[in-house]
């Protein structure tokens, strides 16, 4: 084919030019040749360029929706029974410290004095107190009764604090086999009928007495109703044993309220989550019927055997841990189903999506553009007969004109396909949008068809993006996670000075996590007026789950220290309660090391963490290198050796986490404990402060750009001297 000037000689024009120059006889059969000719390009145009966008929207829809709900729902779903599972964690953890509290009160009661109780007073509503409350027929005026009863109330202190921890603990409590129940809430009024008459409590009679009794030990009842508000809860509860006998029941119940609206709230167009007990039945949901309907306890269905053998693996892999995505169908219609476990209540938190609701979106545009590719092939077919019957009727009438009219005629039809052609075979993934040109807009099929391409291409780009959106689900994750972050910092000690009333010694410290949320942490706090406490704590892994142990560690280990355990009875104790629900295999390294002001003797003990550095009467710091314990969580019955430290007025310790001495710059050289003590001694008479703010900028230094691997978290106590208080 050649050009010469505005002939294209070889071509269509040429041929449509040469047949009306050599006979007229013949131009009938040659426009027909070339009308089916650009019929059957155009109609192979339509077929090739709907089966390629079919199959990219087939491909694009279903690989990316699918991906995308499991990722939301798998997160989500984790993040909420996490959350969820806090609450019950917080729960058995308050309890246990009762527990061991009332044992220590009945076990040695010549050790306590009897303190003053009274019975609920409704003009103290709204005030946290203890009240007495007792079954009928008790007479609290028998003198051994009300030795116990005041024996018994030097709890009200310890539940008064448990309870304010949590604004969804319902009640803190103790109760005797003597029918007599010590409880704590906010709720004076509640223990008065309409009447004005005091409600008798027999505590003997509840679920969660009688479960703490039959097991022997902690229990958490099923979803029940308060006696006292009607609200909806759960209670954890753990008998007390003296010398082989009963002598007490104590407990805490939480509301449940908030943890049901939130599931009755989450149906969502075919989307919902529900709460499975220990049981496999339903407790929370937002179903009124079906399998996952709320039903009494006498009439609730197993899942964990149910007839539906999906059904029944999802339900038992749930509560054991974390399930992938899987598919369940229930009266024929298919679900997603996705559950992760509350490993301390023992449920589990399930999601439910409506597979044929989530792909509702993908099928409708493959449908939509079915029907779009029909109606565009059916409006070509007959404009296209139209326009050839109209021809061959003026064709005698203006076979003059067809010379002329040939070039324009072929130049209108070959250039406007030929650019359409190029358009559509540029089209692939990323760029499927096909637009409207001005070399189209001929008036007549191609315009049409070009307009279908262009209108069809625009509506696939249209649900690309929504599917896009539905990314935007990572960024509420991130938001929640930075929400975790600031929270995990208000845990830990972070007003300074922290004691500005205690001239005998300056305390500082500070944590910076590798990601939103870290596992490092660090803690001080006085014991009494003469013990400082001060702990340092390394947890494995990174991330949300890594900050969830590090927060249940720290409470554990800050509530037997305070309960008067030396260092190492306290990682004994720590590692004890750890490994016994430590279902992650998660471990923590731990540093603690008990001051007494009056002395400067500190008393400390090591589970697997790093060496402390002292600043000692030479003006040098100095690694001091102790033994070291196994970590915690790691095996269970671990005992852990202690030693003391002398240290005069003037002394500082330094104790830190690994992410200082492994810190890498980008050559992969570790920062190491000579740089570290090559730091702190840049200027050892510098405070505590400012002997930390030296060692992160040195650290900072040599790291420079290279990306944070791990948690870096540091505390400095420098030792004034014993002093004179008020």
């Amino acid at each position: 084919m050649r050009r010469k000037k505005h002939l294209v000689l070889g071509g269509i024009q040429n041929k449509v030019f040469n047949l009306i120059l050599l006979t007229v006889i013949f131009l009938t059969a040659a426009f027909m040749v070339v009308s089916m000719y650009h019929s059957n390009m155009l109609s192979n145009l339509a077929v090739q360029s709907g089966e390629k966008q079919q199959e990219s929207i087939e491909s694009i829809t279903d690989s990316v929706m699918e991906s995308v709900i499991e990722q939301s729902m798998g997160r989500v779903t984790e993040l909420e029974s996490l959350l969820a599972d806090e609450l019950f964690h917080g729960l058995k953890t308050r309890v246990e410290m009762m527990g061991e509290y009332a044992g220590k009160l009945l076990s040695e009661p010549e050790a306590y004095p009897r303190q003053a109780y009274s019975a609920p007073d409704p003009e103290k509503d709204g005030e946290t107190i203890a009240q007495l409350i007792v079954a009928e027929g008790v007479d609290v005026t028998e003198p051994e009764l009300a030795d116990r009863i005041g024996l018994i109330s030097n709890m009200t202190d310890l539940m008064v604090s448990l309870f304010g921890v949590s604004s969804e603990t319902n009640s803190c409590f103790i109760a005797l086999p003597d029918g007599v129940f010590l409880v704590t809430d906010d709720r004076s009024a509640s223990k008065y009928d309409t009447e004005g008459n005091l409600i008798r409590y027999d505590p003997r009679t509840r679920p969660w007495y009688r479960l703490a009794v039959e097991n022997g030990g902690l229990s958490f009842t099923d979803v029940e109703t308060d006696a006292f508000t009607g609200d909806i809860g759960i209670v954890c509860s753990i008998p007390v044993y003296v010398h082989g006998q009963l002598a007490a029941v104590v407990g805490s119940d939480l509301f449940l309220s908030t943890m049901h609206d939130a599931v009755q709230a989450s149906d969502d167009s075919g989307t919902f989550v529900c709460v499975i007990n220990q049981n496999g039945h339903v407790v929370f949901s937002p179903m009124t019927d079906g399998v996952f309907q709320v039903l009494p306890a006498e009439e609730s269905i197993d899942l964990r055997s149910s007839d539906n053998a999906e059904l029944a693996s999802v339900v038992n892999d749930s509560l054991q841990g974390m399930t992938n995505m899987r598919t369940v169908f229930l009266d024929g219609t298919g679900y997603y189903i996705i559950g992760a476990p509350m490993g301390t209540v023992g449920w589990s938190l399930i999601s439910v999506c409506n597979q044929e609701v989530a792909g509702h979106t993908s099928k409708m545009l493959q449908e939509r553009h079915t029907q779009i590719e029909q109606e565009s092939t059916a409006i070509y077919l007959k404009e296209t007969n139209n326009s050839r019957n109209t021809s061959l009727v003026l064709l005698a009438a203006v076979t003059v004109l067809m010379l002329t009219a040939s070039l324009i005629l072929g130049k209108r039809i070959v250039k406007p396909l030929n650019t359409m052609t190029q358009r559509i075979s540029e089209l692939k993934e990323g760029n499927l949008e096909f637009k409207m040109e001005e070399a189209y807009k001929t008036g007549d099929e191609i315009e049409e068809l070009a307009q279908s391409f262009a209108t069809l291409s625009h509506r696939t780009v249209e649900y690309v993006d929504k599917v896009r959106t539905v990314t935007a689900e990572k960024e509420r994750i991130s938001t929640e996670l930075s929400l975790a972050t600031r929270i995990q910092a208000a845990m830990l000690p972070h007003i300074f000075p922290a004691f500005p009333d205690r001239p005998d010694f300056d305390i500082f410290a500070s944590m910076n996590p590798a990601k939103e949320v870290g596992g490092d942490f660090y803690d001080y706090f006085l014991i009494d007026e003469d013990h400082l406490a001060m702990v340092m704590a390394d947890v494995s892994g990174k991330g949300v789950p890594a900050a969830l142990f590090m927060m249940a560690s720290k409470i554990i280990i800050q509530s037997c220290a305070m309960l008067g355990y030396p260092p190492s009875v306290i990682l004994q104790r720590t590692n004890e309660a750890i490994c016994s629900s430590n279902e992650a295999q998660m471990f923590v390294t731990v540093w603690v090391g008990i001051l007494e002001l009056s002395t400067g003797k500190i008393r400390a003990a090591n589970a697997g963490h790093e060496y402390p550095v002292v600043l000692g009467e030479n003006g040098k710091f100095e690694v001091f290198k102790d033994w070291h314990g196994f970590v915690i969580g790691g095996l269970d019955h671990v005992k852990y050796n202690e030693y003391e430290l002398d240290i005069k007025p003037g002394a500082k310790m330094f104790v830190y986490t690994d992410g200082v001495t492994e810190a890498t710059n980008s050559q992969n050289e570790l920062f190491g404990m000579k740089r570290l003590v090559d730091a702190l001694n840049e200027q050892p008479e510098a405070s505590p402060q400012q002997i930390v703010k030296n060692v992160r900028r040195a650290v900072d230094a040599f790291v420079m750009d290279a990306e944070q691997f791990d948690d870096i978290t540091m505390l400095c106590m420098e030792y004034n001297g014993p002093c004179k208080r008020r």
